[in-house]
């Protein structure tokens, strides 16, 4: 958030968002401990974004859309604020293939975030549903076998499911992603 504070200069203005009082007061000392002036932290949720429609350029996150349990009213909302021609430009958790529910929630025991991963046509189809056009996403990093492995090695399976059944089968369906998308300009 400071790093794009910077970025976009000292006539631009960059807001944070976060539902933790906890977390807004850190950011506020970082912000006063870098000396930033133009960014302004906001006390909220992703889904219902404490800003005007149409007021900001950009909406960027990272690996937070995964973790909402409404995916439909946070890509909404991103819409909402954005201007037109305004670009969406978020990281996050992405499946590149289907899992088994089972899986999935092992997973979720894993790394906190796969859970509430979207399939990749499932992502651009919630982007188009809420407006987005020129919807991109492209895989920054797939977890292969060895990551998973790791990631399995110190964390107990439910009764019935076998490791190495559980690691062959998610390895490479899990990844991160940088997802684009723009809303039209009007």
């Amino acid at each position: 958030m400071l790093l794009s504070a910077r970025r976009v200069g000292p006539t631009g203005k960059v807001y944070g968002l976060d539902m933790t009082p906890e977390m807004l007061e850190l950011a506020r000392r970082n912000q006063d401990e870098a000396g930033v002036e133009n960014a302004e932290f906001l006390f909220g949720t992703i889904e219902e974004i404490p800003l005007p429609d149409t007021s900001v350029d950009i909406v960027i996150s990272n690996c937070v859309i995964n973790l909402a349990a409404d995916k439909d009213i946070v890509l909404r909302e991103a819409f909402r604020v954005l201007k037109p021609g305004g670009l969406f430009a978020v990281s996050d958790v992405i499946l590149v293939r289907s899992l088994s529910a089972e899986l999935t929630s092992l997973m979720g025991l894993w790394t906190g975030c796969v859970a509430g991963a979207l399939l990749v046509g499932d992502y651009k189809a919630k982007l188009a549903a809420a407006g987005f056009e020129e919807i991109e996403i492209e895989p920054t990093l797939v977890h292969d076998h060895d990551a998973v492995e790791r990631l399995a090695a110190s964390l107990p399976l439910p009764e019935g499911l076998d490791r190495v059944v559980a690691i062959e089968e998610s390895a490479g369906a899990v990844a991160n992603a940088f997802i684009r998308a723009q809303r039209p300009a009007e």
